[in-house]
């Protein structure tokens, strides 16, 4: 993978403290209020080199959160891949054999097939299956605003709009081979109350992606009533959030050979008003917005043939 010319603003934060953990399951603890409420949990670390999640689990870890109701669990999902971050190779540590989200199937949880992060994932559905509300922290390859990402259910919109943040949100597929974590069976059941929502918190390695995804972390929390004002008050630092944004995605664009280039170096959140606008090349075809009015979310400058790199939108 290219690594040349990658700025690494972050430093990884010393997880080693809570690889015991007190559920079973390493680098899962969970905290019981003992009274009512609902298991919420917040994951980081579905990709090993995706450090912010970590960092703003490891604050809320060394400023003592427990929940005012219900249980909170932290989790470190991919942690072996995570272990073998190097700030001069940042993007080699995404995983160890494949992507963790992208297992999420009753076909592959259940099947023969074996790589390190099927074998997490089977460690940790027991516990899935447990939450109620999940946050799922992620960082992106481009310097693009954060973006809460789902598949547009009812419940989820609901939810996004009780967290508030941050400004963008974006409904539908993720036009993945797979399944994320947040389409698994129990959080993708319409028919129940439980929901999961996957926040992108800005670019991977970034200073303010870090402080995006504490109070990412601190909104969900608040949204669920899970947390005193107090403690909520003494670490936010995006407060008041500017208003809620929707979009509703469309299509992904996949690329067809190496050769594909954006005709701009774009970030995400762009709006583009006239359909039929090149933005990019695949070779020797041209790139065109389908529709007016098309925004442009988590355009990848980093790809080869069939990829993904982009998700167009319509406004909300």
């Amino acid at each position: 993978m290219p690594n040349a010319n990658i700025s690494v603003e972050l430093t990884p934060p010393d997880i080693s403290p809570y690889m015991t953990g007190n559920t079973g399951v390493e680098y899962v603890t969970r905290f019981d209020s003992g009274k009512p409420g609902p298991h919420v949990m917040i994951n980081a670390l579905m990709h090993g080199n995706e450090i912010c999640g970590a960092l703003a689990l490891d604050h809320l870890f060394k400023h003592d959160i427990r929940p005012t109701h219900g249980v909170l669990s932290l989790g470190f999902l991919n942690y072996k891949a995570f272990l073998t971050f190097d700030a001069q190779r940042p993007l080699n540590s995404r995983y160890v054999d494949e992507d963790l989200n992208r297992v999420w199937t009753e076909e592959r949880l259940d099947s023969d097939e074996d790589s390190s992060e099927l074998r997490r994932a089977r460690e940790m559905r027991p516990y899935f299956d447990t939450v109620d509300y999940l946050l799922d922290i992620h960082s992106m390859s481009t310097p693009s605003p954060a973006v809460t990402l789902c598949n547009g259910l009812d419940k989820e919109r609901d939810l996004t709009r009780k967290v508030g943040f941050p400004e963008y949100a974006a409904y539908g597929s993720g036009f993945v081979v797979g399944r994320r974590l947040i389409e698994y069976t129990p959080f993708h059941d319409s028919n129940n109350a439980k929901t999961g929502l996957l926040v992108e918190c800005g670019y991977h390695w970034a200073k303010e992606t870090a402080v995006t995804a504490l109070d990412v972390a601190l909104f969900f929390l608040r949204a669920l009533n899970m947390i005193p004002t107090e403690f909520f008050d003494a670490h936010v630092t995006n407060n008041p959030p500017p208003p809620l944004k929707g979009l509703e995605i469309t299509e992904g664009l996949y690329s067809k050979s190496n050769a594909f280039r954006f005709t701009k170096q774009y970030k995400g959140m762009e709006v583009i008003e006239t359909a039929g606008t090149v933005i990019a090349r695949d070779g020797d075809e041209e790139i065109v917005t389908p529709y007016d009015n098309c925004a442009l979310i988590m355009p990848n400058h980093n790809v080869g043939a069939d990829m993904r790199v982009l998700r167009f939108a319509r406004l909300s």
